[in-house]
């Protein structure tokens, strides 16, 4: 621990002399050059709260470096007086470059300006013994931390498969997001991993004590201890950062915004920057309400607004502008930029999400070779923005077959994610027992009871015998070889793969239904619906879309076919790539042309955020809408589908409610004449008629305008809401009982008409409710040209 005499020592080390002072303030301010007046004021108001609400694009980096360099520059403050924190080390090392080049030279020290977590490490080794740590103690990564969780829950004899370590990780994380120790979880969370929670969290802290160790959510946690419990520590490091600066505030969590509070106490003299429509992180712990409250927080805080952009065009900012007006928890601005010129916001809605990606894929071509009189554009300046990773499926299967490089950031692409590998060794094991790789990834998988020594069995067994591990598994089954729990589970393993390749040769069921029935007698959906972790939804809905997959081939062995020879096809990469990844992991990035898919309500908002968080969730939903279109420096492109495949079926989806919010000055429409849940319509001059017609639609029962808002909130079931709106004046030019053809469902028989909706019963799909505009009548199938 640092003593107070090392403190003093390090304070008259930080005072510069009046020389000094005097020489720095004769440099040259050359990073003052070029700002605007909003970043000026920023950069020179350096005594106090000050709050500097920076939109996106709007150059706040400049604005925060060189509010450092002025720091220096002026002899204000010395380079071990100012603690800078940022998320991530290459924010970081992005600042201290900037701050070298905006004084011309090295910056020597600046030994505070890191992230969170790296402060907080060099903090908490002076002052270990505070928390009953040592100094040299360890950081346990997230493997580490969930194997001591899970011998703790093994030794409370809590059933682990049912209560997995990894939840306990995420509600522990939690806690410590809040600056909670065991102490101090309130009684509404006594309710926890079972009822278990709180006092698995103190055996768990009391565990990393005698290991000497602390995970990542310590290290915050463990200093705002020590900061509350040692007034004499905080004390000594407030009079030693003199100035605060944070990066992102808008995505502090409640034991950050408690850190920095604590340390800028004293002298107040706190630089946040942020931007409140840009918080998209809740779900990991982001307190929206930290930049909020600011002005609260800290009395006399100047708050300085910076809104000139300079990235995206006039029409992606005011379309932009008119969705996240819809927040009510808001601190309000308006960016605006000196562009002039540029496109408008493209919409367009498609009949389904495969129409949705040929579409795309064949836009993105033009715009490689140029169109309208634009130049040619690089696949390496296009992206693709998805709300939910399963919307990746369609792109990159369409991108795949059409041979257009892509690359997948912030995850494995579609066919390499865990879920979906095993669901296709599965797969594999049905059309060949013999694939051995296929049964060794899924013997245990979900869990059977067979340790390694029971796989080494099985294997020895097929060894002896020349034999597949298939069958080496039935020989150990039929012998009694592997006992207990563990010989059942395998029983029952070899038993469904023997069912599964005699159903295939049968062909007793679709290859579809073949493939739904294989991951649910194995176990396999039932392991993610019963798993409580935020991983757990997404594996489910990327199994529903591989199932879906499916559709488009006739037979499982031609799918794995398929599957294979794509994944083969690697692409150069030094080749220029189209970008697919979510809108959350696109925060901070900018393409010169961005497609935002998947724009339905249910989809985007998500119905899961909207139902666990109800408000505000749907506000960090419209933050995120926010955040995906000012991405777009010159082109931006909102899509959305009439119809999609949920849970298996078939369902008319509602064009997204933030579509709605789009102003129409800075629309231009392409959706096609005359498919319905075209949103602003055919041409933007029937937006209004296009929107009073659904506003009735809406407010028919079952729905209700958000009052004063615009807004759209369902107040009935998901499937119950997005019913086909049906005209009933519109005459049929069909009849009960015609053979007719669709493109997609195939041939069918007319089973009811009401208005200009036909009830069909399709010979391969199945009962649907369709359009009566894209049915053709049987015997003129051959001349449609689809």
């Amino acid at each position: 621990m640092s003593s107070f005499d090392e403190n003093d020592a390090f304070e008259a080390a930080a005072k510069p002399s009046l020389s000094a002072r005097a020489m720095m303030a004769a440099r040259p301010a050359t990073y003052l050059e070029g700002l605007n007046p909003a970043q000026r004021e920023a950069v020179e108001a350096l005594q106090g709260p000050v709050l500097m609400l920076a939109g996106a694009g709007t150059g706040k980096t400049k604005a925060l470096t060189s509010r450092i360099a002025h720091l220096l520059n002026t002899g204000t403050a010395r380079t071990n007086e100012i603690l800078a924190v940022t998320f991530t080390n290459k924010a970081a090392r992005e600042m201290k470059n900037r701050v070298a080049k905006n004084l011309g030279q090295t910056v020597e020290g600046m030994p505070w300006l890191g992230t969170f977590h790296a402060i907080c490490v060099k903090l908490l080794r002076r002052h270990a013994e505070l928390v009953g740590l040592k100094s040299n103690f360890t950081i346990l990564d997230t493997d580490d931390q969930k194997r001591l969780l899970k011998q703790l829950i093994l030794a409370a004899n809590i059933d682990e498969k049912r209560w997995p370590a990894r939840l306990l990780a995420g509600v522990i994380d939690n806690w410590k997001n809040r600056a909670w120790t065991p102490d101090k979880v309130p009684v509404g969370e006594a309710n926890a991993f079972n009822g278990r929670g709180i006092e698995l969290y103190a055996q768990y802290q009391q565990r990393l004590k005698t290991l000497n160790a602390t995970d990542f959510g310590d290290l915050l946690l463990h200093m705002v201890t020590i900061f509350q419990d040692h007034p004499d520590v905080l004390a000594q490091y407030q009079r030693w950062f003199k100035y605060i600066l944070v990066d992102e505030y808008q995505d502090t969590n409640v034991a950050q915004y408690m850190w920095l509070r604590l340390l800028a106490a004293e002298h107040k003299n706190i630089c946040c920057v942020g931007d409140d429509d840009q918080s998209i992180y809740g779900w990991r712990g982001a307190e929206v309400g930290n930049i909020l409250r600011f002005e609260k927080d800290f009395p006399g805080a100047k708050v300085i607004r910076l809104e000139q952009n300079y990235r995206s065009t006039p029409h992606i900012l005011g379309a932009a502008a008119g969705v996240i007006r819809g927040n009510e928890d808001r601190l309000g601005k308006e960016l605006w930029t000196e562009a002039e010129g540029g496109e408008k916001v493209r919409l367009i809605g498609h009949w389904d999400g495969d129409e949705e990606a040929r579409w795309v894929g064949e836009e993105i071509e033009a715009m490689q070779v140029g169109t309208r009189g634009m130049a040619g554009m690089s696949l390496d300046d296009m992206a693709i923005l998805v709300r939910a990773s399963h919307q990746m499926r369609a792109f990159e299967d369409r991108f795949l077959t059409i041979g257009l490089p892509y690359r997948v950031i912030g995850g494995p692409r579609f066919y390499e994610r865990l879920e979906i590998r095993d669901a296709m060794a599965y797969f594999r094991l049905a059309v060949s027992q013999d694939d051995d790789l296929a049964f060794e990834r899924i013997v245990n998988t979900p869990r059977r009871g067979l340790g390694d020594k029971a796989v080494q069995t099985i294997q020895l067994a097929a060894r002896q015998n020349g034999v597949s591990l298939v069958e080496g598994a039935r020989i150990c089954v039929d012998n009694a070889m592997i006992k207990g729990k563990g010989g059942k589970g395998l029983g029952d393993l070899v038993a469904g793969l023997d069912r599964w390749h005699a159903q295939l040769r049968a062909e007793a069921d679709t290859h579809v239904e073949l493939a739904e029935m294989i991951l649910e007698e194995s176990g396999y959906t039932d392991m993610w619906q019963t798993d409580k972790t935020p991983e757990g939804p997404g594996r489910l809905e990327n199994l529903k879309e591989l199932v879906k997959a499916l559709e488009s081939f006739e037979n499982l062995q031609g799918f794995l076919e398929h599957v294979s020879l794509i994944m083969d096809n690697e692409s150069d990469e030094a080749e220029e790539k189209v970008t697919i990844m979510t809108l959350h992991a696109a925060k901070g990035l900018e393409y010169p042309a961005v497609f935002l898919p998947g724009w339905e309500d249910g989809l985007f908002p998500s119905q899961r955020s909207m139902d666990e968080s109800g408000l505000k969730g749907l506000e960090e939903e419209r933050r995120l809408a926010y955040v995906g279109i000012t991405r777009a420096e010159e082109i931006c492109t909102i899509s959305f589908a009439a119809n999609r495949r949920v849970y298996g079926q078939w369902q008319s989806q509602l064009p997204s409610r933030f579509i709605d919010e789009l102003p129409e000055d800075h629309v231009d429409v392409l959706t096609p004449p005359g498919l319905y849940g075209g949103g602003f319509g055919a041409s933007a001059s029937s937006h209004l008629e296009e929107k009073a017609a659904r506003a009735d639609a809406y407010n028919s029962p079952g729905w209700k305008r958000m009052a004063s808002r615009g807004n759209l909130r369902a107040q009935q079931s998901p499937n119950e809401a997005r019913n086909i709106v049906i005209d009933l004046d519109a005459v049929s030019a069909f009849t009960q009982g015609d053979r007719v053809f669709h493109n997609k469902f195939g041939y069918g028989t007319i089973m009811g008409i009401e208005g200009d909706k036909l009830d069909i019963e399709f010979d391969k799909a199945g009962a649907k409710k369709v359009v009566a505009k894209f049915i053709v009548p049987a015997a003129k199938a051959g001349d449609v040209p689809f």
